[in-house]
Formats: structure tokens, C-alpha cells, sequence
């Protein structure tokens, strides 16, 4: 028989979560360390920039590529982390 929470996750089409092993979380852990350099690189790097800014045109451009750069790391993460939990 099945539970009141399994019936519901049926009804919503929902797919129950995944229990992670722990080679699985030890991979993710690694991989969230990795992509915490790159982001503390991007900022070492854009504090680099800020200064050599003439004018609030360029230091605009600098926070914007940051703001880019940024996101495609966090991407990058999460698509690394959606392999390793479906591996």
C-alpha cells in the first residue's frame, strides 16, 4: 500500500528525489569547491579591473562581464551537479 506522500508525488507528476550515495556527494562536494575558486577568481580578477576604469562607462562594461562570467559559472556547476546525481 502506498503512502499518502507517494500518492501525491504520482498525482503531481512530480518524480520522487533521488537518495545521493555517498561517492555521489563526495564528487559534488569536489565539484562545488572547484567552481567556488572560479568564482573567487572572477572577483579577484574584476577587482583587478575596477581600478584601470577610466570612466563609468568601462567600470559598467567591467561589472557586466562580471555579472556574465558569474553566471556562466553557476551554470557550469549545476549542469556538473545534474551529472553526478544521474550517474
Amino acid at each position: 500500500m502506498k503512502s499518502a506522500y507517494e500518492l501525491a508525488m504520482e498525482r503531481s507528476g512530480i518524480t520522487p528525489v533521488k537518495k545521493l550515495t555517498e561517492e555521489q556527494k563526495k564528487k559534488i562536494s569536489e565539484t562545488e569547491a572547484l567552481y567556488k575558486s572560479k568564482r573567487a577568481e572572477a572577483e579577484l580578477s574584476l577587482n583587478a579591473r575596477k581600478p584601470k576604469a577610466k570612466n563609468m562607462a568601462e567600470l559598467e562594461q567591467i561589472n557586466s562581464d562580471f555579472t556574465v562570467e558569474l553566471a556562466s559559472i553557476n551554470s557550469k556547476l549545476e549542469r556538473e551537479k545534474e551529472k553526478i546525481r544521474n550517474s
